[in-house]
């Protein structure tokens, strides 16, 4: 069995982390009230591999896979609702939960993507105002025959076209409606996967087809109390591995020209680059930025996220450029091979903990002694800040939030394994 700290235990190494932490001038107090109002949107896809309700049962079309097949998958919405439930028990904070379209529930009546209305997600509605949070969504342009061209918005073929341009009008509206239904906006992001699997002739057209199609959609101004619209931009995919039409710049260009917000996806990047390095550029134009948070390992983007240098580097950019007004968290991998609450669990709990060690860094110091030129002193503090005990803060974080603060979560996943998951046949 996995042991947990005494609440003696957490409470006076937060005393000791607090006094140490005021040496830097940080108040630790206030980083914990300050976390409590920065929210991760948590993916639905990871608890079933990214299938949906609409019956296949595997991905097809689009340039996404999920790698193994642990036991547990949740089978509907009701599984699904579950699994997030039990995740939310065992993750600090109030967040809230990112839908995709292919989630939509008809009760047992084919309907298509571009019919799709706020009515097929009465379910999650519901179940968001009982739970007090807020829904984000998706369109979703794959694991469908109109994706199987590798084309959606790009394709050359109108009746193809016409059809996601449908569908993502449609979830622009059942987005709105989210938002005005929970009363906080609902941050509707746009994702497709066109692109080619080796070098096109013509890179120009599918561009511009896609700013066509994509003006059309947006055309119809809706009020940001209840909709924030974001696109979403990638380097490569599985399919797309010589060229993606929605492109970074293509993205960049389309969204600060028509005042919409960028999603910056950290697996959709080159390996060796990391996003931390725009978010600065991108928020000296824009008063608002999505981040995708994931894990690359070579060229796989959707790895469960962990607490390492390039997380921590995202979240700590973000406070340096204060940026957490403008900032909107999501995460999004998907792991087959492990079980489903477990990654959500260890991913949201990393992302948190990257944002609370940027809270806790005396930002205000670092550039003080970099505005004075003391640039070997503000290394020797970025260095010196790496041992501080930060843990220590974040036990006190989970202590507070009623959920367990140390490796003893893992006794209830495996209690919830064996009654609940290893149920489903």
């Amino acid at each position: 069995m996995y042991r947990a700290p005494s609440p003696d235990t957490i409470l006076n190494n937060y005393d000791s982390a607090r006094e140490t932490y005021l040496m830097f001038g940080v108040d630790t107090d206030k980083v914990l009230k300050d976390l409590t109002e920065i929210p991760v949107s948590l993916h639905c896809w990871q608890g079933d591999d990214v299938t949906g309700f609409e019956g296949q049962e595997e991905l097809s079309g689009g340039g996404i896979i999920a790698t193994g097949n642990y036991p547990g998958r949740a089978r509907n919405g009701e599984e699904l609702r579950s699994d997030i439930d039990f995740a939310f028990d065992l993750i600090p904070g109030k967040h809230r939960v990112n839908l995709h379209a292919l989630y939509a529930e008809t009760g047992g009546v084919k309907t298509e993507r571009d019919e799709l209305s706020l009515e097929h997600f009465s379910k999650w509605l519901n179940w968001a105002k009982e739970k007090k949070i807020t829904l984000d969504f998706n369109p979703s342009f794959f694991s469908h025959p109109m994706a199987d061209s590798g084309f959606t918005l790009a394709s050359p073929n109108k009746k193809i076209r016409d059809f996601w341009i449908r569908h993502a009008k449609a979830c622009r509206d059942i987005a709105a409606g989210f938002g005005r239904e929970l009363g906080k906006p609902c941050v509707n992001n746009l994702w497709i996967p066109d692109g080619s699997k080796d070098l096109p002739a013509d890179r120009m057209n599918p561009r511009r087809t896609l700013k066509e199609s994509l003006d059309e959609i947006y055309e119809k101004k809706l009020d940001e109390k209840y909709l924030l619209d974001s696109v979403e931009c990638k380097l490569f995919g599985i399919g797309s591995e010589a060229y993606v039409v929605g492109s970074h710049e293509f993205y960049l260009a389309y969204a600060l020209s028509r005042n919409i917000m960028l999603c910056l996806d950290t697996g959709h990047f080159h390996p060796t680059e990391s996003i931390a390095d725009k978010i600065s550029s991108v928020l000296v134009f824009m008063n608002k930025l999505l981040l995708h948070v994931s894990r690359g390992v070579r060229w796989d983007s959707d790895h469960v996220v962990l607490l390492d240098d390039e997380v921590r580097s995202i979240a700590q950019e973000v406070k340096r450029a204060g940026g957490f007004d403008k900032v909107h968290f999501a995460l999004d991998f998907f792991d087959a091979s492990i079980n489903r609450v477990t990654a959500w669990v260890i991913g949201t709990r990393a992302l948190l903990k990257a944002i609370m060690l940027a809270l806790l860094e005396p930002t205000d110091m670092l550039k003080s002694e970099e505005e004075k030129g003391n640039f070997g002193n503000r290394l020797a503090l970025m260095e010196e800040l790496k041992s501080l005990p930060f843990g220590s803060v974040w036990y006190k974080f989970c202590y507070d939030n009623r959920v367990p603060a140390g490796s003893d979560w893992l006794n209830k996943i495996e209690e919830y394994e064996n009654t609940v998951m290893y149920m489903r046949k």
